[in-house]
């Protein structure tokens, strides 16, 4: 295919990745408002963001596996209405509790288009050109991040509309997603015998499920050394070795299981779980460090974060240029990993008075090497695999970022919560005030504060913000190390159903096309 026919595919589901990557970041900078006005707490405010990237991590797979079964137009059009209809009844929310329910069901639209793009995009592409179109991938996704805090914020800060227009505004984006799609997708469906493994989704949901609520609750609710602690994790870890009991027994597997034979695909799924922690965290905890430690405002806040966005979408759309070229992928991984690591680092050393343009230079190292890694990732492993597995290695790749995101989120706002108590404690105790606060009370009013107690409650959000930082750079850490030991493969000139016919494989057949194909 042509460079212009292959963007004319891509142009609806692109559209789709911005509305659920808009819907992941809308909230960010609206979600102190969100949560007073709900009347809620701390937990509540990273629930809100853990429960769609829950039900995205545990969908994924699953997206992945069905769009190896049937066809991946209509699994794309599917996603994009449970999306809307989330979305709509996200902004109807009388009580946290819905709103929380109605997250996590836009979250499952949103695996699905995030996988689905990468999965369509494989299936019409070769590995060494993909790294082209990786880089509008990740550049759709570093302008929905940034556009998304920023109309979140000036929605919250525009009295005439209301927070809740942050969900009703990607409803008409998912509608016009969903026309394009099906005016310019054509791909064919290959026919076979349909066997969804229900119950391994079952199982792996309900073990990363059980994992989230122990990070989440642990040093709140319960000592993280505590019997409830064992309970949890114990089930969580029982349920995970049910989850693979059932798949090496399944004929369609959620996740091929001897596809972690693959050294690059295990390392590579790994890696990508700590590259979620850092993606995910930074741009959820900076925003709430602006706004609580800083006393901006939710549009400013969103201002203040494009030097992390911006690193992203300038390093993921120029290694993917770069890559295309040259056919050199790992050391892109390398840099990533190691400029990641180092931006969390510095972060951790930011407080309330620390000047802008040095936490915009430790943003920006964030960004650059979460675009570096981030694309690269996926492309690394589609190349591994033929193309009745693409959906499920590039889905396994999208759910271990998702899972990384998921439990880093919620073990890191645990811990803010658990710091940020600290800090006002000892703050408080130099005024002379009696009271500790609490983590999963309400989220302060910062202009209803007399100006000490303000102060402290700042100090308060700048040093505990900080301290996520140090706790996730260990793991960016961690990542880096492993992308060191992922042998560089060269990338392949066709697509992975072309490798499997010259391998001497049978083609799929028969193929019946979903759209009439144009003559050429």
């Amino acid at each position: 295919m042509e460079h212009r026919q292959i963007m004319s595919a891509l142009g609806g589901l692109l559209l789709g990745m911005f509305v659920a990557m808009i819907s992941s970041t809308i909230v960010t900078n609206a979600l102190p408002k969100i949560i007073s006005d709900l009347d809620a707490g701390q937990n509540a405010y990273t629930w809100v963001v853990t429960a769609a990237l829950l039900a995205m991590t545990a969908s994924t797979p699953l997206w992945g596996k069905l769009a190896d079964l049937v066809s991946k137009k209509m699994l794309v059009q599917l996603a994009l209405v449970i999306f809307l209809a989330a979305s709509l009844g996200a902004g109807l929310s009388q009580n946290v509790g819905t709103l929380i329910f109605f997250r996590a069901l836009q979250g499952i639209g949103t695996g699905g288009l995030t996988a689905l793009v990468q999965i369509v995009m494989a299936a019409l592409i070769s590995p060494r050109e993909r790294g082209r179109y990786s880089g509008y991938i990740g550049a759709t996704i570093a302008v929905a991040t940034v556009a998304g805090p920023l109309m979140g914020g000036a929605i919250v800060d525009a009295s005439w509309l209301g927070w809740r227009w942050c969900f009703y505004i990607g409803v008409p984006f998912a509608a016009i997603a969903f026309a394009v799609v099906q005016r310019t997708l054509r791909l064919p469906v290959v026919k076979r015998d349909v066997k969804v493994d229900w119950a391994g989704a079952f199982f792996m949901s309900a073990a990363v499920s059980l994992l989230l609520i122990w990070v989440t609750f642990a040093g709140d609710k319960f000592d993280w050394a505590s019997w409830q602690t064992a309970v949890m994790t114990g089930g969580a870890l029982l349920l995970g070795l049910v989850f693979v009991l059932v798949e090496t027994r399944a004929s369609e597997p959620i996740i091929p299981l001897r596809l972690f034979r693959n050294a690059t695909i295990t390392l590579a799924s790994v890696a990508s779980l700590f590259v979620g922690v850092g993606m995910f965290a930074g741009s959820i905890f900076l925003s709430q460090y602006f706004q609580m430690a800083r006393g901006e405002t939710p549009t400013m806040a969103g201002l203040m974060t494009i030097p992390l966005i911006g690193g992203l979408a300038l390093s993921s759309t120029f290694s993917g240029l770069i890559i295309t070229r040259t056919g050199q992928w790992k050391i892109w991984l390398v840099s990533g990993g190691a400029l990641v690591t180092a931006g969390l680092g510095l972060l951790g050393t930011i407080r309330v008075d620390t000047p802008y343009w040095r936490t915009a230079c430790f943003m920006a190292l964030v960004g650059l090497g979460v675009g570096m890694m981030m694309q690269n990732l996926v492309l690394a492993t589609q190349n591994q695999v033929d193309q009745r597995d693409l959906g499920a290695a590039s889905s396994t790749v999208s759910f271990f970022r998702s899972l990384g995101g998921a439990a880093g989120v919620a073990a890191l706002g645990a811990m803010l919560g658990t710091r940020v108590t600290h800090y006002m404690a000892d703050g408080l105790k130099g005024l002379g005030v009696t009271g500790t606060g609490s983590a999963g009370g309400s989220i302060p009013d910062l202009d209803a504060l007399p100006a000490p107690v303000r102060a402290v409650v700042e100090s308060a959000y700048g040093h505990g913000v900080a301290d996520t930082f140090l706790y996730a750079a260990p793991l960016s850490l961690v990542a880096l190390v492993l992308v060191l030991f992922i042998k560089e493969v060269p990338l392949r000139g066709g697509t992975g159903q072309a490798a499997a016919v010259r391998k001497g494989e049978p083609a799929p057949a028969p193929a019946q096309a979903e759209e009439p194909q144009p003559q050429r």
